[in-house]
């Protein structure tokens, strides 16, 4: 692609919580002529998400916390989410461990990646690693809830699978993360459910 693309001006509009540039470049398209486009993008790193799950017991371990973009964007609640972090240059698989305690309180030892995704495109820059671990109630080693100096005050979820398809069913889990994995969970963690529809 590089060659289908020539940079032109790169303005820093903000350095506040994250960087968010605006780029003038010109772009080839598939007919050979070049065409001018402007775009903003905001860096935020990128960052890595996990499902715990318990195959045993048929469970999971969410998180419920606060999220002011979507609250502006109109949703009157909390967000219901797997545990997430950014990397700041961590390795995906040590980041996502240690964000996993930190919110939940579970201690993870193998944790298995599943797939990378870019969760939009189209303006952030944060490419995202999908983890899934099994846990079961030995591992948990605190409550769990964040870093409240980071503004972090995060509710710990234990739910049934089948409790949690209900939410994304009821439209009460909306966050993309925790719906792809819940998806992929649902086709290979838990695939007695994909035989019959719910």
């Amino acid at each position: 692609m590089t060659d289908r693309v020539r940079v032109h001006d790169v303005r820093l509009l903000s350095d506040d919580w994250y960087v968010l540039k605006k780029t003038t470049f010109d772009y080839r398209r598939r007919d050979g002529t070049w065409q001018r486009q402007t775009r903003e993008t905001y860096d935020r790193g990128n960052g890595a998400t996990l499902l715990l799950y318990d195959p045993a017991r048929r469970t999971v371990v969410l998180t419920r916390q606060f999220r002011y973009p979507a609250f502006v964007n109109g949703h009157d609640g909390l967000l219901i989410e797997t545990p997430a972090g950014l990397l700041d240059r961590a390795e995906p698989e040590e980041r996502i461990r240690l964000e996993v305690e930190e919110e939940t309180g579970y201690r993870v030892g193998t944790v298995r990646p599943v797939f990378e995704a870019y969760m939009s495109p189209g303006s952030v820059t944060e490419k995202l690693h999908f983890f899934v671990a099994e846990y079961d109630p030995s591992s948990k080693v605190s409550q769990g809830g964040g870093v409240s100096e980071e503004g972090e005050d995060i509710e710990v979820l234990e739910l049934e699978f089948e409790d949690a398809l209900d939410l994304v069913a009821r439209g009460e889990i909306v966050d993309a993360k925790t719906l792809l994995l819940l998806q992929y969970a649902r086709l290979h963690l838990f695939p007695a459910l994909a035989e019959a529809p719910r």
